[in-house]
């Protein structure tokens, strides 16, 4: 008959922790077994990305995991070996470098202009 062609028995899925509710935590995927059943594969959750503290980019190099296991990561693997590592992006960190520097540099600047105008006004009188 042709209402048997097109109906078809689907294999039904339960849940294999006790948690039974369709949330986020609780995330699962539908697989095929080697033995052709059909079963839940319980997936994590997508993580974050780390982000620059001062431009808001993604930083590479820094996996996107939850933060309890962001603990007990290695520290090469929870930074990147450089000033401001895991927290700033190379760019930030280079813009921070040049901006201290002109600082510094400005700072002697007027110290020796201040030098020369004393010479000056002592030339004077």
């Amino acid at each position: 008959s042709a209402a048997q062609e097109y109906t078809k028995m689907v294999q039904r899925l339960t849940y294999k922790r006790r948690h039974s509710y369709n949330t986020k935590s609780n995330g699962v995927k539908i697989i095929k077994t080697p033995g052709g059943k059909l079963t839940f594969q319980y997936t994590e959750k997508k993580r974050q990305i780390p982000k620059c503290g001062d431009c808001g980019n993604k930083l590479i190099g820094i996996p996107a995991v939850a933060p309890k296991v962001m603990r007990t990561l290695k520290k090469r693997q929870r930074k990147v070996s450089r000033a401001y590592g895991g927290s700033r992006c190379a760019e930030c960190v280079r813009t921070r470098i040049v901006r201290a520097f002109l600082v510094e540099e400005k700072k002697i600047v007027k110290a020796v202009q201040r030098v020369q105008r004393k010479k000056d006004t002592k030339g004077k009188k």
